[in-house]
């Protein structure tokens, strides 16, 4: 019955997507990079090659996760061959030309006879699924032909279909797994009550990229020239639900900060509506070598990054940090400002399925709010506390570094399995 259900839900997702394809862009992107799927593997794919390790990533967020592993792979076994694939346009988009996979696609959709053809294409010696996404098809090939599939910074809740009475379909799928690498105890625990014990508390791989991101950012002398000497707050991956909050904090004047905006999308006509609320002077990042238009730039409060690629190094400037994302779908990366010792902030709604997150809400290292009374509220009293305002900053540093390492111990795993 399961198995029925599943099928018909992976039908009618495919449907919906194709009839929304007509009329969003995103949809459009999902249907137009599968077309054609076999076709482009078989003329991709060569005819000889080294071990082939195949990472399937959901989206931005597992590609995050992913690299760290890809990037280390591929530094000790240069002759590997890896192939790179993504559910979502979102994903692909961003890592298409990633320059430590040999091939990057979308994954077709989830079918026996997809998954049987995807295999025997690309004849993979290792699968490796990130966090999320347990596509029954394509695990149970795996398993089938005898290819090890691993999960790797996988995390795991209560909530969770896996783990209720109605679930056990979705229970057979993580028998499919060789090894979970996972982040925390919890799904360790989890997953030992179901009788898994193939599991290695990992941690997060993302910690090992923003601590290798962070030691090689370099001087922003525009920015340097905007803050002057105040104290700045980042307001990182940032959506209208997010600047809608920081709005009333920043036109209040008694609040002594500089803010360096950088939208999660960069669209200039909600750049602009945003502008049009701000009393306080503000800049476009591409406006800044053109002054003669605009107020110096250590004269303004507000700098809006209008292009895509700077935030991770901008986070260094940062006294303050905003991630946005935690009002709607999810909260972004948090670990980019944590790792330079600053207090984080983000919206209460959506940001219980990231344990970093749930982690340094424990410690006093981040703080989830609700509005933005709340959000004054706590910077103005970290600006006048000195004490609390370090003990937050550090924590927020040390909690990265302690937890550091996760790409080392996935990697002892998976080195004898290609050599």
């Amino acid at each position: 019955m399961g198995k029925l259900l599943y099928q018909f839900i992976i039908i009618l997702y495919r449907l919906l997507v194709h009839i929304w394809s007509f009329y969003n862009h995103k949809a459009k992107l999902l249907v137009e990079g599968r077309k054609n799927w076999r076709r482009y593997l078989q003329s991709k794919m060569p005819e000889s090659k080294g071990k082939t390790i195949w990472f399937h990533c959901a989206s931005v967020g597992e590609f995050e996760q992913g690299r760290p592993v890809m990037e280390a792979l591929k530094k000790e076994n240069p002759g590997i061959f890896i192939l790179l694939t993504f559910f979502s346009p979102s994903g692909y988009e961003v890592a298409k030309a990633y320059e430590f996979a040999n091939l990057v696609c979308y994954l077709p959709w989830d079918s026996e006879k997809n998954a049987i053809t995807f295999y025997a294409l690309v004849k993979p010696d290792l699968v490796c699924f990130v966090k999320y996404e347990f596509w029954y098809y394509f695990l149970r090939q795996g398993t089938k032909a005898r290819i090890p599939v691993i999960l790797i910074s996988g995390i795991f809740r209560h909530d969770q279909l896996f783990f209720k009475s109605y679930g056990g379909f979705y229970r057979k799928l993580l028998v499919y797994f060789d090894h979970f690498f996972v982040q925390n105890t919890e799904s360790l625990e989890l997953l030992a009550a179901h009788n898994f014990t193939n599991v290695t508390v990992a941690g997060d791989t993302r910690l090992d990229r923003v601590i290798e991101i962070a030691s090689h950012t370099g001087v922003i002398e525009a920015v340097e020239n905007f803050m002057g000497e105040s104290r700045t707050l980042i307001a990182g991956s940032v959506w209208p639900d997010d600047l809608e909050v920081l709005l009333p904090m920043i036109n209040d004047s008694s609040v002594n900060l500089k803010y360096i905006i950088a939208p999660h999308e960069i669209n200039a006509g909600q750049i602009e509506i945003f502008r049009e609320k701000l009393i306080t002077p503000s800049l476009l990042y591409s406006e800044i070598t053109d002054l003669s238009k605009n107020l110096p730039p250590n004269e303004a409060t507000v700098l809006i990054i209008d292009n895509i690629g700077m935030l991770a190094s901008l986070y260094r400037y940062g006294d303050f940090a905003f991630i946005g994302g935690a009002y709607g779908d999810g909260l972004h990366n948090i670990m980019e400002a944590a790792v330079f010792g600053m207090p984080v902030f983000f919206g209460q709604k959506n940001y219980r399925k990231f344990q970093e997150a749930l982690d340094l809400i424990e410690r006093k290292g981040a703080f989830p709010v609700s509005n933005s009374d709340e959000l004054k509220s706590i910077i103005s009293e970290l600006l006048t506390n000195e004490e609390a305002y370090r003990f937050a900053s550090n924590t927020a540093r040390e909690y990265v570094y302690e937890n550091k390492g996760a790409t080392q111990k996935i990697l002892d795993y998976i080195s004898p399995l290609i050599t």
